[in-house]
């Protein structure tokens, strides 16, 4: 390939790698992080999205150059030269991607497990799904129940997971992890909350007709705030 045809290349590659940048980067597509555990999750996010848009750089460059430079002629019917097989073209073409995917694996492997580490003395939740509600209890302050799940603030958390009914599916957008809750399996998931607010909790696998109305709430307080909650008597629906 001649030097003009290669920079030409590479001027068609960073064009559209620039266009995916932008529609990456300039739209808000993810809700503002609001837990320690996300902040990694948005890492592997950004991470994968950026090998994506290396690959569909490349991709598109291939693609504008073959149809600019090699397109046929108008009624030309003719096929074209025989083109054999370059083996050192396609043992880079293979180990290339074999090197992003095996990466990719590598950086989620830690980062679920940097997720799945609780601190020490974390704060125990059980939260029990059924059709169409989620109902939380407190074992440490005497299995309190509450229909909305309260955490304090920068303290770990550890979820332990009930279905009573069919599967279910926790989800709580800002803080990124979602779980599926299987009848029989008690699953757990781990939290650390660092902005105080409020945030929905959606069930996100389809439970029957009232999927859609499968929602609560998730208050993050001040720790104080949720001693004093969690101390005090009766439900907390």
């Amino acid at each position: 390939m001649r030097r003009g045809s290669i920079v030409q290349l590479v001027l068609i590659g960073v064009v559209a790698g620039g266009i995916a940048s932008a529609l990456a980067l300039i739209p808000n597509w993810l809700p503002p992080s609001a837990s320690r555990e996300a902040g990694r999750i948005d890492f592997v996010f950004w991470f994968v999205t950026g090998i994506c848009i290396f690959v569909f750089a490349i991709v598109a460059a291939v693609t504008v150059m073959a149809v600019w430079k090699f397109r046929a002629k108008p009624d030309d019917d003719s096929d074209g030269p025989p083109i054999h097989g370059h083996t050192g073209l396609e043992i880079v073409w293979t180990a290339i991607p074999t090197l992003l995917v095996t990466s990719i694996a590598i950086v989620s492997a830690i980062v679920l497990a940097k997720d799945d580490a609780a601190g020490s003395n974390p704060l125990r939740v059980n939260v029990t799904a059924q059709q169409f509600a989620w109902t939380f209890s407190y074992p440490q302050f005497g299995n309190k129940k509450s229909a909305v799940l309260r955490l304090p603030l920068h303290r770990s958390v550890v979820l332990t997971m009930t279905a009573k009914d069919v599967i279910h599916s926790f989800w709580v957008p800002e803080f990124r992890q979602k779980q599926d809750v299987v009848p029989g399996i008690h699953p757990t998931l781990h939290i650390t909350p660092t902005k105080i607010g409020t945030y929905p909790v959606i069930c996100t696998e389809l439970c029957g007709l009232g999927h859609a109305l499968m929602r609560s709430r998730t208050v993050v307080m001040k720790p104080d705030e949720f001693r004093r909650w969690a101390s005090g008597k009766g439900a907390g629906a």
